[in-house]
């Protein structure tokens, strides 16, 4: 079956994403588009298909039926590592930082530079560090010293590296996974700004979280899956905050946003 991109306009389209488990079907015929520089909030309950989706994007899984384009081209995604080429960088709870290394060796893990000297190769620690600074000063985030180790820093600033990495390395997407979770008040603000700076930045943004108040704060736009299916889209502006959170819950739209007319490719 042959698929035509539906949004001539958008940097992520995946058009009519199928995903089954034997004969589980988790993903049912979804549509979800992210544009070039948007923040969009994906939502939905625990088992409404968020992760799978994410999981189908990133190469993690190949879907059963559908196609995605990517920067205007359909791609076949199939494995993060070609998610990662294209320039698609997620972070995860777990942010995918080594403890033990420094905020340095984390930021340019896998990209380190080197310089000869005879015949060996050394990492340019000194590179590495002044750049990691200077990087993450232009997205606004200030570390003390490049050389301090990650497991001493708290979770908010670990979450400001992973973001900031993937701003200096050029990514075009980025993947937030739960990016405030058990943060501190203080903490979730600094990430939410470092969010919305990456958009600044030119990045677009898939925003996952189940706490609907971060959302509103960053996201242009909503996007909610309830039991496979995609509910909907919402531009913020359209909607209010306590109708998103009934949405997730009920899984139905209310008879006042039933009457905006849905994007293309919206169920």
């Amino acid at each position: 079956m042959e698929y035509k991109q539906k949004r001539e306009d958008a940097l992520v389209d995946m058009v009519d994403i199928h995903k089954y488990f034997g004969s589980v079907q988790v993903l049912r015929g979804i549509d979800f588009h992210v544009d070039r520089q948007e923040i969009v909030g994906l939502l939905g309950d625990n088992g409404a298909g968020k992760s799978t989706l994410i999981k189908v994007l990133t190469g993690y899984h190949n879907p059963t039926k559908g196609q995605i384009f990517f920067d205007g081209n359909p791609v076949n995604i199939d494995s993060p590592h070609a998610a990662r080429e294209l320039g698609i960088e997620t972070v995860y709870q777990d942010l995918a930082l080594v403890p033990l290394m420094s905020i340095a060796r984390n930021f340019w893990l896998g990209q380190e530079p080197t310089y000869n000297v005879g015949p060996f190769k050394f990492m340019d620690k000194k590179k590495m560090g002044e750049a990691s600074i200077e990087a993450l000063r232009d997205v606004g985030i200030h570390i003390r010293d490049p050389e301090e180790t990650v497991g001493t820093m708290s979770g908010g600033e670990r979450q400001s590296i992973a973001i900031g990495r993937a701003v200096y390395f050029g990514k075009k997407l980025l993947i937030l996974d739960e990016p405030t979770s058990a943060l501190s008040v203080g903490e979730t603000q600094k990430v939410l700004d470092y969010t919305i700076a990456a958009k600044e930045k030119g990045m677009s943004v898939i925003f996952i979280s189940h706490n609907i108040r971060h959302v509103f704060e960053v996201a242009d736009r909503f996007t909610i899956i309830e039991r496979g299916r995609k509910l909907g889209d919402f531009r913020k502006e359209e909607v209010e905050e306590h109708e998103v959170a009934n949405m997730i819950v009920a899984g139905e739209i209310p008879e006042r946003l039933r009457l905006i007319p849905q994007e293309e490719g919206g169920d």
